[in-house]
């Protein structure tokens, strides 16, 4: 395995053991299922840049360091390679998938494609009082870029973003959106890390947004919503 991984990530003891990785203070792992825990743990870890792109993972050395057998490992992995986030080197392990800038932009535009049009209709249909009630979503993303978790910063940004979704009533809808947003998270290999006042910048874009859905503002909300695409985490 090339790559090395030093600081820990904590898991419950149901998993019986930590994964060193680079850059990174403990964060519980909270799913009841070892599978569900080790995958928790590697996409947290991607998205914060700990596993990097285009070095190879083994699942047994992994494994050792989350105190679990390799098998679930390579389960989240295989998981993960479904994804786009990682391929399978036969006999070595799994690579962590080299992003370019372009498919970045791609998924950008892919998610403005969807999730345009359906802002639009919501802010057209939705009563105000039904936004109001997603402003606890936006200050979660705002109290995590504030303290700089860029892996923290992910989860809530995705979940402010299914709140939104959600009301359009199509649960279809929802597992593309969210997986084409978890892509985009993903970190490029030659990308700086975001400056803080970025990540607090991308998250105040929240607020903004509920702000323009409530007043009915299209041209706001359609220009907000592609920028936020193209921000620091978007």
């Amino acid at each position: 395995m090339s790559g090395g991984v030093a600081a820990p990530v904590r898991v419950p003891e149901q998993a019986r053991g930590e994964v060193p990785l680079v850059g990174g203070g403990p964060r519980a792992v909270r799913r009841h299922s070892v599978r569900g825990q080790v995958l928790d743990a590697l996409r947290t870890a991607l998205v914060a840049g700990e596993l990097r792109p285009g070095e190879v993972y083994s699942a047994p050395a992994l494994g050792e360091r989350f105190g679990v057998s390799a098998t679930p490992v390579r389960e989240a992995m295989q998981r993960l390679a479904v994804e786009g986030a990682v391929e399978v080197v036969p006999n070595r392990g799994f690579r962590v998938v080299v992003r370019t800038a372009r498919e970045l932009a791609e998924l950008a535009e892919v998610r403005a494609l969807i999730e345009v049009p359906v802002m639009l209709r919501l802010a057209r249909t939705v009563p105000a009082a039904r936004w109001a009630a997603l402003r606890p979503f936006a200050e979660a993303t705002g109290a995590a870029a504030a303290r700089g978790d860029r892996a923290h910063y992910a989860e809530t940004d995705r979940a402010f973003h299914r709140e939104v979704l959600a009301l359009a009533g199509n649960e279809q809808l929802l597992v593309i959106a969210d997986d084409l947003h978890r892509r985009s998270q993903w970190p490029l290999l030659s990308a700086p890390v975001p400056r803080h006042a970025d990540l607090v910048a991308d998250a105040a874009e929240h607020s903004a947004l509920l702000d323009a859905l409530v007043a009915q503002d299209l041209p706001v909300v359609e220009s907000l919503v592609r920028e936020h695409f193209t921000g620091a985490d978007g």
